[in-house]
C-alpha cells in the first residue's frame, strides 16, 4: 500500500469522529496498536529531540524498505508516533523522503495540540525523514 493510499485511509477514519474527544480516544487506541519497539532500543540515540514527551524511535532496513518501532511515556504522543509509523513503515526511503505529510493538516491534528506537542510531531516526521535519507543514502 502507498504511502499516499495509507494518508487517505487516516483521513477517512478521522473524518468519521464527531469532534475532538473522540479523535484523542481513538489516537490512544491507536496507540496501542503500536509496533513497539525493543527495551534495547529504549536508548537516548533513539530518543526524538523537540518531544515533551519522551519517543524513542528505531529503524531497520527490510527488503529495501524502512521499519520502525516506537515506544512513548504518553498516551497521546504514542498515537501521533502510532499514526506516523503506520504511515512511513514498510515503505522504501526514497518514498518516504518525498511523501507530502499534508495529511496532518487534514485531518487537523496540528491545530489541536499544544504548541509543544506540534513541535514535536514535526520532529518526530523529520526524524523519520532522516532515518530514511540514511537508508536512501546506503542503497546508492
Amino acid at each position: 500500500m502507498s504511502i499516499q493510499d495509507i494518508q487517505n485511509d487516516i483521513i477517512d477514519e478521522f473524518s468519521m469522529f464527531e469532534d475532538w474527544e473522540e479523535r484523542y480516544q481513538y489516537m490512544i487506541d491507536l496507540g496501542k496498536t503500536l509496533p513497539l519497539i525493543e527495551d534495547q532500543y529504549k536508548t537516548d540515540d533513539n530518543l526524538i529531540k523537540g518531544c515533551q514527551s519522551k519517543v524513542w524511535v528505531h529503524a531497520e532496513m527490510n527488503d529495501n524498505k524502512v521499519v520502525f518501532t516506537a515506544d512513548s511515556d504518553a498516551i497521546i504522543t504514542k498515537g501521533i508516533i502510532a499514526i506516523l509509523i503506520r504511515t512511513f513503515s514498510n515503505q522504501h526511503p526514497q518514498d518516504i523522503i518525498n511523501a507530502d505529510t499534508a495529511f496532518i493538516d487534514e485531518i487537523g491534528l496540528k491545530e489541536h495540540l499544544s504548541p509543544t506537542r506540534a513541535n514535536g510531531l514535526v520532529s518526530m516526521v523529520k526524524q523519520l525523514k532522516m532515518y530514511a535519507i540514511a537508508y536512501q543514502t546506503q542503497l546508492s
